[in-house]
């Protein structure tokens, strides 16, 4: 009976303290927050139990959905709540993700100090499944971060991409081929050109940074395959396959390409050499897996929403018409041709502006000041790059036409 009764004490003991974990988490915590953020004349819709703002957010996307998207006004159909909250509490306030506070600036002065200080403000932990596949350079902090971004910006000078050129046009022309074949069948056809930037794009990357091809460098996630811990293993596999292919190369002789991938070894052996303990091989996997992810991703968006918003504004795409064969005429494409084509850097711009391609989040450890107000430990601060690139008040009456 002593036994039991002790077993049964221990238990009410851990449920107790279970619960008050609990509802310090879901509730104290989160009404504690908010009354700190009021202190800092940070304001929004008030914390409620466990959902936050999102029985809000669920209901009025739930209703925008039912009208058709039909101009470059995007944020009362995508985010109507957002933009609800942004009117009535302008650049400042707080949305509640559940019990995640998360502090929305839209102001450009605290935008760039957000941006400045990014050791104080620190990449949020992604979940499980997210940071199976967001690592590297995006998910570091810190002196992580500035040591692996100083390694990999050579990549990126003038002269680097000049010699990758001639694998971007080789890519470019394989796909435009490809789709002069399908029109020259029947003289027109249905083209995804979504599933057509996405392979473009990871062609583009496999070749140019990684001296591979698409199909020894494909492992994205497809709708038959979401097993993630299946596609993780396989990501990792193709990687080590095509380092160990590179480092084959290198030891029968051939020289080691100025890529990515090239940088990233010579940076991996040179620490093992001097046992600096810095660059390893999962480093050097994980960079490969997320420019991989995250390039072609952006591309495949960029490209996708040029291709919509060029079609809705013909007269803009007969001046990019005329530009380029201006240009280039029926030549090949050469580097140099690039500068040349003001008018098209202009659209894309103009695109990445109405349609960015992400948003931008940090979290805080402790208190930290921003601007004159100060914003409590364990707060997100969210830069909603749609909203902001729609602001009046800094791109002029005109902010939601299409204007490159």
């Amino acid at each position: 009976m002593a036994a039991a009764t002790l077993i049964a004490e221990t238990v009410a003991i851990l449920v107790a303290i279970f619960c008050a974990k609990l509802l310090y988490t879901i509730w104290w915590w989160p009404k504690m927050i908010e009354k700190k953020l009021k202190k800092e004349g940070i304001y929004g819709y008030p914390y409620k139990l466990l959902f936050g703002n999102l029985k809000e957010i669920m209901k009025m996307s739930k209703e925008a959905k039912k009208q058709p998207l039909l101009t470059h006004d995007i944020i009362p159909w995508v985010n109507p709540f957002l933009l609800h909250v942004a009117n009535t509490y302008k650049k400042i306030f707080v949305l509640w993700y559940g019990p995640t506070p998360r502090v929305t600036v839209t102001d450009p002065k605290l935008i760039r100090e957000l941006l400045n200080r990014y050791n104080e403000f620190h990449k949020p932990e992604a979940n499980a499944f997210i940071h199976l596949f967001v690592t590297g350079l995006a998910s570091y902090d810190g002196e992580k971060w500035d040591t692996h971004r100083k390694l990999l910006n050579p990549a990126f000078h003038a002269e680097k991409l000049k010699r990758m050129f001639p694998a971007f046009a080789m890519c470019c022309d394989e796909m435009l081929n490809r789709w002069e074949e399908l029109v020259g069948k029947t003289g027109s056809c249905d083209l995804d050109v979504l599933n057509e930037f996405l392979n473009l794009g990871g062609d583009v990357i496999s070749r140019a940074a990684f001296g591979s091809n698409i199909e020894e460098g494909r492992f994205l996630p497809t709708a038959s395959n979401r097993k993630a811990k299946y596609i993780h293993k396989k990501v990792i596999s193709l990687i080590r396959g095509i380092i160990e292919k590179r480092e084959d190369a290198v030891r029968g002789g051939i020289s080691d390409n100025d890529d990515i991938l090239g940088l990233l070894l010579k940076a991996r052996n040179a620490d093992n050499k001097s046992k600096a303990g810095g660059l390893t091989t999962e480093d050097v996997i994980e960079e490969c897996k997320e420019f991989y992810f995250a390039g072609q991703d952006t591309t495949t968006a960029l490209l996708s929403w040029t291709m919509v918003v060029l079609s809705m504004h013909p007269e803009w795409q007969d001046k990019a018409r005329k530009e380029v064969f201006q240009v280039i005429g029926k030549n090949k494409p050469k580097f140099d041709d690039l500068n040349q084509l003001k008018l098209i850097n202009m659209i894309f711009q103009e695109v990445l502006r109405l349609y960015p391609a992400i948003f931008l989040i940090r979290s805080t450890s402790k208190s930290t000041k921003l601007g004159d107000m100060t914003i409590p430990a364990g707060v997100q601060v969210c830069v909603p790059t749609h909203l902001v690139h729609r602001d009046p008040d800094v791109w002029g009456d005109d902010a939601l036409m299409f204007n490159p």
